[in-house]
């Protein structure tokens, strides 16, 4: 089945020769010779390349998929660059293969691009729809496809001074109007070809022109030949109202024009002639005299405007870095003032500060003379405690309970976590206001601990994250329990970890936790470990575990009352834990006898105490 396409094309003389550039080539055009072109689509014509890329199999495009559903006829339009102007005529001399046509707008491709579906459009077809007409897919670009460009700029086009309007008047002399020639050609009108009405001025509705350029060219050669076409519409240079020339017509009208001036008709000659009395009048012409002299004034005159417009361009210049000038001035003036309130207020509270020292100083001497009077009495142990350790201060800024606490005592950091999944970083030297605050875990969190200048921080979420101490940053975050991280401790490059009846121990290396061993035998949550040079110590329910720190063996069991081991803590004499029932134990550390319990608080836990 044969459809017909676009506007018309004539018929190009068999055996045309193309110029020696290859780009253009002459043809003869009668009525008789107008005809609309068919075309039947074929894989091999011309030799030119699929669309699509190399990864799909429908390389080429039915004819049947490039007509509309009214049966619209591809119009034979192109453009290399989108700023091309859309209405400048464009009428191939052949017509064009239906690979080259995009599936989208029914044209000739104008800026192809291959999109994620791997197939070709028109950029402004693909920016503008959004699914591919063929496998429905998002349309985004990805490149511009040169092959297709490239074919579509070897095609053969019409001058635009061989084309004309369709459905206009007769062509007139510079070639860009008239109307359709007398059988018809170029294939009827629009309606006739199922386009509807046309657009006056549209690349797509104009028709080769018998009366006008008879060349065609390559479409990437149109603006070389156009610029120095004979068929180039022109002006009469000596007065605009004379008719519209052809440019192979403007010598000959330059020797009829009755329109030519003389030269010096800026300078008041009032002459008007033809080329004949042209010559004569310039032999009695009383300015030809002093042409020189006029020459010489005007050169004069165009050095006196360059250097005014010099000077008037100095003087802005000067004038703009004399603004500039003043606008730093003032910035600087700006800059003096907010350097003194600001000396002056860093001097205000430099005073201050002096003096709440040399309170606190005064204080601290009579603290130290009050403990030194006890000491030399011999009655230390009835002081009040509360009298030496006062509370300095409170660190707010959590939005949940605080669950756990660790000091990094080279840098005079207080590392806290809260149930608000954070971890606040506190200066607690100078400031004593919260740094930093790191985030990364997505439970609360339960356990801290410092090993180097690393901060391994145990979540509710099952995680240890690993934290550098200098840049408190994230560095490693490792899945270690199926169940709550509760407590962490670090001894002899190793990190422990408690959870669910079981405490892991990870070889540290570097930022990377590997997994060592896991302990097992334990009854119920473990919530307390501590680790002293020889021994690790665990508290879980009514239970604590002495394990050897080397070879991870389980050397004694002291056994409890209370509920679960919330809190342990090592002396040199004493192994002593807060249970959950208010209860406090104290076991000796040789004997692993209980001496001691002690009772007094009011709540369900007591909370760790660093040894």
């Amino acid at each position: 089945m044969e459809a017909s396409f676009g506007p018309t094309f004539s018929a190009v003389v068999p055996g045309a020769k193309t110029e020696a550039s290859g780009t253009y080539k002459q043809h003869r055009r009668t009525p008789s010779s107008s005809s609309t072109l068919t075309y039947s689509p074929r894989d091999d014509e011309d030799g030119m390349l699929p669309i699509s890329t190399p990864r799909r199999s429908d390389s080429a495009i039915s004819v049947r998929s490039l007509l509309s559903e009214s049966n619209m006829s591809l119009r034979s339009t192109f453009s290399l660059h989108e700023d091309d102007d859309d209405t400048e005529p464009l009428v191939f001399a052949e017509q064009p293969s239906v690979k080259l046509c995009c599936q989208l707008c029914c044209s000739v491709f104008k800026d192809p691009v291959i999109t994620t579906c791997g197939h070709t459009f028109c950029r402004r077809c693909a920016l503008t729809s959004d699914k591919c007409p063929v496998d429905t897919a998002k349309l985004t670009v990805v490149v511009n496809n040169i092959a297709v460009a490239e074919q579509i700029g070897e095609l053969f086009i019409h001058c635009k001074y061989g084309c004309r309007l369709l459905n206009t008047t007769p062509t007139s002399p510079n070639g860009a109007g008239g109307g359709a020639s007398p059988n018809g050609a170029g294939g009827g009108t629009a309606a006739s070809r199922g386009e509807g009405t046309p657009k006056m001025g549209g690349p797509g509705n104009f028709e080769v022109d018998p009366m006008g350029c008879p060349f065609t060219i390559k479409l990437t050669t149109r603006k070389e030949h156009e610029v120095s076409c004979d068929y180039r519409p022109v002006r009469c240079p000596n007065n605009p109202s004379c008719p519209p020339l052809l440019t192979m017509n403007l010598e000959g009208h330059l020797k009829e024009c009755e329109h030519i001036k003389c030269p010096h008709s800026k300078y008041g000659c009032a002459f008007i002639g033809n080329q004949d009395t042209y010559s004569t009048h310039l032999d009695l012409c009383k300015f030809e005299g002093l042409k020189e002299f006029l020459q010489q004034t005007d050169d004069r005159f165009h050095e006196m405007q360059v250097t005014l417009s010099q000077k008037d361009q100095d003087i802005a210049f000067l004038r703009s870095m004399l603004g500039k000038l003043s606008e730093k001035l003032d910035q600087l003036e700006k800059n003096l003032e907010l350097k003194f309130d600001v000396l002056d207020e860093n001097q205000s509270k430099l005073s201050e500060d002096l003096m709440e020292f040399r309170r606190d100083a005064s204080m601290l001497n009579d603290e130290l003379s009050h403990i030194n009077a006890r000491l030399n009495m011999g009655i230390l142990g009835s002081y009040d405690p509360q009298q030496i350790f006062k509370c300095k201060g409170t660190f707010v800024g959590h939005q949940g309970p605080v669950w756990c606490l660790c000091v990094y005592s080279t840098g005079d950091l207080l590392f806290s976590g809260s149930s608000d999944k954070t971890i606040k970083v506190w200066d607690t030297c100078t400031t004593y206001k919260c740094q930093k605050t790191l985030e990364g875990h997505d439970g609360i969190v339960l356990a801290l601990c410092i090993q180097g200048n690393r901060l391994y921080s145990g979540s509710a979420d099952c995680t240890i994250i690993v934290w550098d101490v200098q840049t408190l940053q994230k560095v490693n975050t490792i899945r270690a329990h199926d169940n709550p991280v509760c407590t962490l401790v670090s001894s002899h490059s190793m990190l422990f970890s408690g959870s669910l009846k079981a405490i892991k121990v990870w070889d540290i290396v570097g930022t990377e936790l590997k997994l060592k061993k896991e302990l097992t035998g334990l009854n119920h949550w473990v919530r307390a470990l501590v680790a002293s040079q020889n021994h690790l110590y665990s508290g879980s329910y009514q239970t604590i575990k002495i394990w050897d720190i080397r070879s991870l063996d389980c050397v004694h069991v002291l056994q409890t009352s209370g509920g679960s081991v919330y809190s342990i803590a090592v002396t040199n004499h004493h192994i002593v834990c807060g249970t959950y029932e208010n209860l406090i134990h104290v076991w000796d550390i040789e004997s692993k006898e209980q001496v001691r319990t002690l009772t007094g608080h009011v709540w369900d836990s007591v909370f760790n105490v660093d040894p």
